[in-house]
């Protein structure tokens, strides 16, 4: 027998504080003690040194042999509740880590022990994969609905132990450790360190569109993802995590993979490859190209697809997308101008649905007309007002017409370049040319209902022809279905015109007055406001100057207000509402 290493931490209040002079003990899983000692001062045991298998059986998919060996270990501590955490795995040259939480007990209540069950890793003995067509799960390709306009790193995450609609606890994690303990579930520590971190890039992803797209919490669940592999990733509560693999996980989990020119997270279908197989990432497969010398993104690129890319979210405490009050006639601000832009692509599936003509953050009559007939074609009820039932709906439907949770997504566009193209597109044309096309033929045709919807495949056919037809006679140019320079040309003119008839919403009030000498985004931002308001020519770079001092004096006198040249809550807040149409 070979070695493997185990350490203990005994801690409190979500592992955030250490229990010293806990009592730790290590025994077999014939209940023979191998160990057994006091916690430090820092709730820490010293490392423990245990039998463990060759470390080549965790590098054969085939062998039937176990590649780890399991022990028992058990904290107690006077005035917590005892835990037993039975079956923590051991694999030969690595360190794992249990991090166990100990439930502090009520005075004078009696002890309520806690047993925690690891269950065999899933690489070794895989459950259902997702996505796995004949299983007895739903596969995990349904309808979500999207979260916010930019992807996040959720702070904590919210694990369901068990399916979907299983009586289960609801366990509140964070996001890293989460990621820690699936990975740690998954594949094995002993694994090429490229292999480990492509899986590693894969389960971030595929949680963060869990996140991304609300799967669960816009169906009233009140959590963001399972630990049933049928659905989602295998996360079992209360195991030990390999030192390595936790070293890994904290340098990636804010990376995700997505396509290029895209930002939602990638739909990551995975499977270990050997007993269950998918059409997406084969985990045991990992092993093989990291062995022949592919990178992470390599890895990635060989099952996903060469448009796939890294990209990094920031991290964030915000998990929903619901602003948290009903939108209205009279509404305003980004929360309406994104229900707006995902109604006029609904529309594109939904033609009943009437256009919104200007997308532009103001909840008018137009944007009425559009929620009610979404309402009644979807069966709710026709108040033409955006509640949460009515916000979830949107978005899942959103998500659904674009496939952001499906391994074919049609994905997020995350803006047409500068620069226009000088390459000529015709009929039987191909490739990232001409699904950039397609991305401007569609988001044109948000604005002018004469031009077609397409799918952005990358396949210039009958469909984009048609579309691009239609965009030439709407612009008076030459209607010959070939997209040369003056074609491109307008494209790019109308994409970057019609963005500039969105207003520019700033952040609520920052909180410190700006005035002369003021630098910064929301300096710009006050003063792109103030050119729209008024013609008072300031240049938007930022820069509190006189010229825009002048500008605030002048708007303030026209406003009624204190004339001190200097934004304030007031003023701030009165120079966004100036923005608003007349009702």
């Amino acid at each position: 027998m070979e070695k493997g290493y185990l350490k203990i931490n005994a801690r409190t209040a979500g592992e955030t504080l250490p229990v010293s002079g806990a009592k730790i003990t290590v025994m077999d899983k014939s209940g023979n003690v191998l160990y057994e000692e006091t916690a430090n001062q820092n709730g820490e045991s010293r490392t423990f040194a245990l039998d463990a298998p060759d470390a080549n059986l965790s590098l054969k998919p085939e062998t039937a042999a176990s590649a780890y060996s399991t022990y028992d270990v058990l904290i107690t501590r006077s005035g917590f509740a005892d835990k037993m955490v039975r079956g923590v795995e051991i694999v030969s040259g690595q360190t794992a880590v249990l991090n166990a939480d100990l439930n502090l007990l009520p005075k004078g209540a009696a002890n309520s022990p806690e047993d925690i069950y690891i269950t065999p890793p899933a690489a070794a003995e895989p459950t259902p994969p997702q996505l796995q067509e004949g299983t007895d799960e739903p596969p995990a390709t349904g309808r979500g609905t999207r979260v916010l306009p930019n992807v996040i790193v959720p702070d904590y995450i919210t694990v369901h132990l068990g399916r979907p609609d299983d009586a289960a606890q609801n366990v509140r994690v964070r996001f890293s450790d989460y990621i820690k303990n699936v990975v740690s579930s998954e594949i094995y520590p002993t694994w090429p360190e490229n292999a480990i971190i492509a899986n590693i890039h894969a389960i971030v992803t595929f949680a963060l569109n869990r996140v991304y797209t609300e799967w669960y919490r816009a169906k009233g669940y009140p959590f963001d993802i399972t630990s049933s592999t049928s659905y989602d990733q295998y996360f079992v509560y209360g195991r030990d995590i390999f030192a390595n693999i936790s070293r890994l996980v904290d340098a990636y989990f804010d990376t995700y993979a997505k396509r290029s020119g895209y930002k939602n997270p990638f739909f990551t279908q995975y499977c270990n490859g050997t007993t269950a197989v998918c059409r997406g990432l084969s985990q045991w497969g990992t092993v093989t190209l990291a062995q022949n010398g592919y990178s992470p993104l390599g890895i990635l690129r060989y099952y996903y697809g060469g448009e796939i890319a890294l990209d990094s979210a920031p991290i964030s405490d915000v998990t929903e997308s619901y602003p948290g009050a009903s939108l209205k006639p009279g509404s305003l601000g980004p929360s309406v101008l994104q229900m707006q832009k995902y109604l006029n692509r609904i529309r594109q599936n939904y033609p009943a649905i009437p256009a919104i003509a200007n997308p532009d953050g103001y909840f008018g009559a137009d944007t009425e007309a559009a929620v009610k007939a979404f309402q009644r074609t979807f069966s709710l009820t026709q108040d033409g007002i955006v509640g949460k039932a009515t916000w979830n709906r949107i978005s899942q439907i959103y998500v659904g017409v674009t496939n952001l949770a499906e391994l074919d997504s049609e994905g997020e566009k995350e803006g047409a370049g500068g620069a226009t193209p000088n390459t000529t597109l015709r009929y039987g044309s191909s490739g990232a040319l001409v699904a950039e096309l397609q991305h401007l033929l569609n988001f044109a045709g948000y604005y002018y209902d004469s031009i077609p919807p397409v799918i952005a495949d990358g396949v210039f056919g009958s469909a984009t022809q048609n579309a691009v037809l239609a965009f030439q006679r709407q612009f008076g140019l030459t209607a010959d279905g070939i997209v040369g320079s003056k074609t491109w040309q307008k494209l790019y003119d109308v994409y970057n015109g019609a963005n500039q008839t969105a207003p520019p919403y700033a952040p609520a009030y920052p909180g410190t007055p700006l005035k002369n000498g003021s630098k910064g985004d929301n300096v710009a931002a006050m003063q792109k406001y103030l050119n729209a308001i008024g013609n008072y020519g300031l240049s938007v770079d930022g820069i509190f100057g006189t010229a825009t001092e002048r500008a605030v004096r002048a708007f303030q006198q026209s406003h009624g207000l204190t004339v001190d040249g200097i934004i304030g809550p007031v003023t701030w807040n009165t120079i966004v509402a100036s923005l608003a149409p007349p009702r």
